[in-house]
């Protein structure tokens, strides 16, 4: 089921005005699980990193042992062709993707050079800058790299993402704050988190569990040039109820301020905000 409206899908050499049929039930994407994803944003008429976005769907294809049939750069060109069909009032989710078709032997192994690709574009609009979350703790925590491909952004990682939504949400909350393997604070169900303490910002270092986003690392980069003081540390449970503000970065909404971590309340902060404004002014630099 589609999430946005007005959606167009690149496959097989062309675009589609539809969310047309790309995968087949004896597909090894279907039916064992070798899709990989990336997520870039377009909006006020630009779609800031979207070339990152590209270039990091070919690596996790790779994590998954598949080869990439298009470059980033290729990418780049058929998404904004894509474009064209929506105006710059719209906002999409850009959606580039990978699956395995054929298996090896044991079909186990997916054969590299039997790949499938689709870009899904869908009209999907940007959080209000009010819109704020409130986080639960989870049972289930982030995996490491020998256990599962963290590697990658692969759609066989998100169910159990999906089990943390579901569990915090039975309880009034709308996001989970994860643990990593080693019982330490590795990100949101959905995005990567950042907490402020006495003016200066503190997020868990990227330890191999968690993607390290490209939105993270943009806002840690306007940080730095706008001087504000940013650390990546092992951080607890414990250093987020003492923090004075929280709040998540991701593709979908770039930057989301949390009113609550179980009990624990927050202001939506001055910084939060701050890095919201930021975000935007370096946006609309940005050409696609």
């Amino acid at each position: 089921m589609a999430t946005g409206t007005n959606i167009s899908t690149w496959f097989a050499g062309q675009w589609h005005r539809d969310d047309v049929m790309v995968m087949r039930a004896a597909d090894h994407g279907s039916w064992l699980g070798s899709s990989v994803f990336d997520g870039a944003r377009y909006f006020a008429g630009r779609a800031p990193d979207l070339l990152a976005h590209c270039k990091r769907v070919n690596r996790s294809a790779r994590a998954l042992m598949l080869e990439p049939t298009v470059s980033a750069e290729d990418m780049v060109e058929l998404i904004a062709d894509g474009l064209k069909a929506y105006g710059p009032e719209d906002a999409v989710y850009i959606r580039p993707m990978y699956w395995g078709i054929e298996g090896d032997i044991t079909a186990i192994v997916p054969n590299p050079d039997k790949v499938g690709f689709a870009i899904s574009l869908e009209q999907i609009p940007m959080a209000p800058a009010e819109a704020a979350a409130t986080l639960g703790r989870t049972r289930f925590r982030r995996p490491v790299l020998e256990d599962s491909v963290v590697n990658a952004k692969a759609g066989c990682l998100y169910p159990n993402n999906a089990r943390m939504l579901a569990e915090v949400r039975a309880r009034g909350f709308s996001n989970a704050l994860v643990a990593d393997a080693m019982g330490n604070v590795a990100e949101s169900a959905t995005s990567n988190v950042f907490m402020v303490k006495d003016g200066e910002v503190f997020t868990p270092i990227a330890n191999g569990t968690f993607l390290s986003g490209i939105t993270r690392a943009r806002h840690i980069s306007n940080m730095k040039s706008d001087g504000i003081a940013i650390h990546e540390k092992v951080l607890t449970f414990a250093d987020f109820e003492d923090a004075d503000e929280v709040f998540l970065s991701g593709n979908m909404s770039k930057i989301t301020p949390v009113q609550a971590f179980e009990d624990r309340t927050y202001q939506i902060g001055p910084v939060a905000r701050r890095l919201r404004d930021m975000y935007w002014d370096w946006a609309a630099s940005e050409t696609l």
